[in-house]
């Protein structure tokens, strides 16, 4: 298949930066563009075109499409903190739903045809059943999931209006690093509960807060589907080849993989990975939170040839260790402000 010159929006951040090196590690032409606010520029690799800057700057994109011979985006640029959706839903529906509307209009305007978008499992809200497949109904309980949603929308009607097709992953909880640490999750503060996890074990954070032990769930603790990173990165790999193969077909896929964790559970795997025992606080709920999230994936193994390669708790959680070990020493042994932040369980 012949490999395209692909731009990736939000490159230098956490999940886009594995995605960059999923696709130099199969031999894609890639650009990044970000505006740094949470990624880091020390994470797009030698050789990558680096663009800093907003993706709602439709004359940038368009310069960067010349120049870079652009025919595919994979589009990771937003806000993901669930509670902060909440309390400044303006925010959201501003960086994920009217940026992403500029991206689109200038990818058309360009015509650049392929589109991978990352969506989330949020847009499920908090259904009854067991397991969300794709055609479980979409009715978000918070602006996070609605903003994704809203451009899930958008997405469908370009490609209905033009030569354009597009694929929507829609995420679960995105957790671990690079196995061979080239990247991984870097952002201060950042609200991923294994992230925070890895740092209380490494003395980065004086506890765990884990909030909401009343929800439904068998220890009442929140549950969700965790997935490595490094295999949904390769998820966005196979859904670009799918898109160029056949132009005429647009898809939305669960990335997950069927199986859901609680909160206990995750720090007990942290547990037995460090053999050491958390500090665990419990807290309150916070709002926009659902009980529990775990996809069924059905549709992207039939889909696409996905086979993931690090569908394992524990493996996750080794990732996510040596990665935070790797990244003090990148920081000159610099610790993480000793706050407490969201121990969330969402992407």
């Amino acid at each position: 298949m012949s490999k395209l010159s692909v731009l990736v929006t939000g490159g230098a951040g956490y999940i886009g930066s594995h995605a960059v090196l999923a696709l130099l590690d199969a031999g894609w032409p890639v650009t990044v563009i970000d505006d740094l606010s949470t990624g880091f520029r020390w994470a797009v690799p030698e050789g990558v075109a680096f663009y800093q800057g907003d993706i709602a700057d439709e004359a940038l994109l368009s310069r960067i499409f010349a120049e870079q011979g652009t025919r595919a985006v994979m589009h990771f640029a937003g806000s993901i903190i669930v509670p902060e959706s909440v309390s400044d839903p303006l925010k959201y529906y501003l960086n994920n739903t009217v940026n992403s509307r500029a991206l689109i209009a200038a990818c058309v305007a360009a015509g650049v045809p392929h589109l991978i978008f990352s969506s989330t499992a949020a847009v499920y809200g908090a259904p009854e059943a067991a397991r969300l497949g794709e055609t479980t109904p979409t009715v978000p309980i918070n602006p996070y999931g609605r903003s994704k949603l809203m451009t899930e929308g958008m997405l469908a009607d370009t490609a209905a209006a033009h030569a354009f097709n597009y694929c929507a992953l829609r995420y679960f909880n995105v957790a671990g690093a690079d196995p061979q640490a080239r990247a991984g999750q870097s952002t201060a503060g950042a609200t991923h509960l294994l992230k925070i996890a890895v740092e209380a074990a490494l003395g980065k954070r004086d506890y765990v807060g884990v909030y909401g032990t009343d929800y439904d769930t068998p220890d009442g603790t929140g549950v969700r589907d965790y997935i490595h990173v490094a295999d949904l990165a390769a998820a966005h790999v196979l859904a670009l080849e799918a898109l160029i193969a056949d132009p005429a077909r647009s898809l939305t896929l669960n990335c997950g993989y069927g199986r859901g964790f609680s909160v206990l559970e995750v720090l007990d795997a942290v547990d037995r990975v460090t053999n050491r025992k958390l500090d665990r606080r419990m807290e309150a709920r916070r709002p926009g939170d659902s009980d529990a999230l775990v996809s069924d994936n059905a549709r992207i193994l039939a889909t696409l040839p996905w086979q993931p390669r690090y569908a394992d708790l524990d493996t996750i959680v080794g990732h996510a260790l040596a990665w935070e070990r790797k990244l003090t020493e990148i920081r000159g042994g610099a610790e993480a402000p000793r706050t407490v932040d969201f121990a969330t369980t969402r992407r």
